[in-house]
């Protein structure tokens, strides 16, 4: 555990959701928070938290305990060519830019956290995917996590434990829950076509905790699978919201309007996969909310 170390850690993508609440709970453990952003002139630093762009001078840092990488464009949107070009390009621009600094530090950080997502496993109805499950999907973002897990490889060939933080679908007040949540609150909300597709969600408490969790036990590295351990259908996690929000369950949603809405981008809703943590599991982590219900009345 990080309770009486004081370390340094170099976030890119900490003004993102995941970032912000990941910084908070750093310096709520008083550690001192380095976030690389494009526009560090737009932020005010603070006694725990200093704002740089990329083409900060390495050298200028004081030695940092831990590098995580959380940058890349959001997959909400439609899906042109253009986007997709975004989405895959700035995972991998980013990441390339972080094997560089690490490259100019004289002392190398113990650990480099990288952002990479569930997509590696492709979708499905019946299989269970783990870490230990070692082909990719062979859609788009399949082939993005591929990419943006191989660039991030070369840390380990500077001899920097490197995880692939493979997130699922992460509910909070921000990301993709307000999206999902939204049809509920309207009364119009139903199940996505069939409703049989897997959510393998987490709450973005666990997704904090388990990064810092990782942070200081050596015995993860590689991919980890960033869920909770009770993945759930998309008509039974729908109808739980309904429940929370108490609201009717109403008609599906055709699959073919959101398609026409969104695009490629809809897979992302109407397909899905069963994925377990299993090496967070394994390696004795606690999960404050491995629930669904719980999880959404929290938030």
């Amino acid at each position: 555990m990080l309770e009486g170390l004081y370390l340094n850690i170099l976030l890119i993508g900490g003004t993102g959701f995941v970032g912000k609440n990941l910084t908070k709970s750093l310096i709520n453990m008083e550690h001192h928070v380095f976030i690389v952003t494009r526009t560090p002139n737009l932020y005010e630093n603070s006694s725990q938290i200093t704002y740089i762009g990329y083409e900060h001078p390495i050298n200028k840092l004081p030695p940092i305990y831990a590098v995580i990488n959380l940058a890349g464009e959001s997959l909400f949107g439609y899906w042109t060519k253009k986007k997709k070009d975004t989405i895959l390009t700035s995972r991998v621009n980013a990441t390339v830019k972080v094997i560089q600094m690490m490259k100019e530090m004289k002392k190398k950080p113990a650990v480099f956290i990288n952002g990479s997502a569930i997509g590696y496993y492709g979708t499905s109805t019946d299989l269970i995917f783990t870490e230990k499950t070692r082909k990719s999907g062979d859609d788009f973002l399949a082939h993005v996590v591929t990419k943006w897990e191989n660039t991030a490889s070369a840390a380990e060939n500077l001899g920097i434990r490197t995880i692939y933080a493979r997130f699922g679908v992460i509910l909070g007040q921000e990301g993709a829950l307000p999206f999902m949540t939204l049809p509920v609150k309207l009364f119009l909300g139903g199940k996505i076509g069939l409703g049989e597709q897997w959510i393998s969600w987490i709450h973005v408490k666990d997704v904090v905790n388990l990064l810092i969790y990782c942070l200081t036990n050596e015995k993860i590295g590689g991919p980890l699978n960033i869920t909770a351990p009770h993945p759930m259908r998309n008509k039974d996690f729908i109808k739980t919201l309904t429940q929370i929000y108490k609201r009717p369950f109403w008609l599906p949603t055709p699959t073919i309007f959101l398609r026409a809405a969104l695009g490629e981008m809809s897979e992302l809703i109407t397909k899905g996969q069963f994925v377990l943590p299993k090496k967070a599991q394994t390696n004795g982590f606690q999960f404050s909310y491995p629930h669904l219900k719980e999880a959404l009345e929290n938030i």
